[in-house]
């Protein structure tokens, strides 16, 4: 039981920027995807309001909308150790979203909203397979409400602060090992609060900066149903169904980047996200009427450093070109591995374009590929282990209208 409630706690950790390692990435703006995903040092218009709310203030236009839809499709595969066994995930196709909303006031002040699904996809290993007393399936759905307000301190200089309410939901199933058929299924809702701060600096009429910090949340998880299928000769042991409580602790996020325009066509960027997943060393969850469920499940995840480089070609007055790269090092520990999310160090691509229909309408296209390198990793008090391997492939369609 205990390994299923981490895997909701991995997945609902959803307001931070980019997971370590596997497919979970921050899609919440269709032209930062296509640079890389980098947002913190350039200005895209009512889309700051998630990478960089201190850019919002430097909006060209009174109003700004922009929206984004991405197809993920996303697979794990696992051989165990000393064996010729393999297994393999077989995940849906799944729509990350986001839609941000901005006013500015006056030439000081501008506010905005941005409703966006930092993660929303499914992870199905066969109900037979190998590690299906770990976990057989997980189905998350998340949504993210960020007001926002931002202020021009000069003409050069931006802050701006929006606060963060995320809500979701989940279902999880694993395997027990009574029958062959027993399993039990956890589903859960929670919510909670959380706050993003940005600052802009617009250095010379080349160079620009932006930092932004997410906050830690602790999102608390109360009377989760938790149901279980078993042979009736155990049914005086364990019971049909009962509820569980856990404190899902979100690590805190710091983003740093620069931008360099070398002309009115070129511009190239850099960033770096520093995640505090040392926050996350167990997880500790407690049920009045099913004592199994008390327990406390070791994780000591490390804080996590991710490199990313991205740049923009405007190839006419109508096109422009992006593209860019990250590493992005998993924050797992060997020992303490579970197949829940397959999380590895990962290196991926991306790049697509930007086409202005009109003086206020755009259309962008991406395309992000992230390829988890095979590592070894076990999970020590089920003594579990074996190489996992990850790849997801996320084409994404945006639309931004502004005036």
């Amino acid at each position: 039981m205990r390994k299923l409630s981490s895997l909701m706690l991995v997945l609902l950790i959803a307001v931070t920027t980019v997971y370590a390692g596997g497919y979970q990435v921050r899609l919440q703006g269709q032209q930062q995807t296509t640079m890389g995903l980098i947002g913190t040092p350039l200005v895209f218009g009512s889309s700051g309001i998630f990478y960089n709310p201190g850019t919002l203030s430097f909006m060209e236009t009174t109003y700004d909308f922009s929206a984004g839809v991405s197809i993920l499709k996303s697979n794990a595969t696992f051989q165990k150790d000393f064996t010729n066994y393999q297994a393999k995930t077989h995940n849906p196709l799944k729509p990350p979203f986001s839609a941000y909303g901005a006013y500015k006031i006056n030439d000081k002040f501008a506010v905005g909203i941005g409703v966006y699904t930092p993660y929303g996809s499914t992870a199905n290993w066969d109900d037979d397979w190998a590690g299906r007393m770990l976990v057989q399936n997980i189905s998350l759905k998340a949504i993210y409400v960020q007001p926002t307000v931002s202020y021009k301190i000069s003409e050069d200089m931006g802050i701006g602060i929006g606060l963060v309410y995320a809500t979701g939901d989940v279902k999880l199933q694993r395997g027990l090992p009574y029958s062959d058929d027993s399993k039990v299924n956890l589903n859960g809702k929670t919510s909670s609060w959380g706050f993003n701060v940005g600052f802009y600096y617009k250095i010379s009429d080349q160079l620009t900066f932006g930092a932004s910090y997410r906050s830690k949340i602790k999102m608390k998880l109360e009377n989760g149903d938790a149901t279980f299928t078993i042979p009736q000769s155990l049914g005086a042991l364990v019971p049909p169904s009962g509820t569980f409580n856990a404190d899902l602790p979100m690590p805190a996020n710091l983003d740093v980047g620069i931008a360099y325009k070398f002309d009115e066509k070129l511009t190239l960027a850099a960033e770096i996200n520093y995640v505090f997943w040392s926050a996350y060393k167990s997880l500790d969850f407690t049920s009045t009427d099913v004592p199994v469920l008390n327990s406390s499940s070791p994780r000591e995840y490390s804080n996590s450093l991710i490199m990313r480089i991205g740049g923009e070609y405007k190839l006419n007055d109508k096109i422009t070109l992006r593209a860019g790269a990250y590493y992005d090092p998993s924050p797992t520990s060997d020992i303490y591995f579970s197949p829940e999310t397959v999380s590895l160090n990962t290196i991926a691509f991306t790049f697509g374009a930007t086409y202005d229909y009109s003086e206020n309408l755009q259309f962008t296209v991406s395309y992000l590929q992230t390829n988890g390198m095979e590592t070894s990793k076990s999970y020590a008090p089920a003594n579990f282990s074996g190489k996992y391997q990850t790849v997801a492939y996320i084409p994404g369609f945006g639309i931004r209208y502004r005036f």
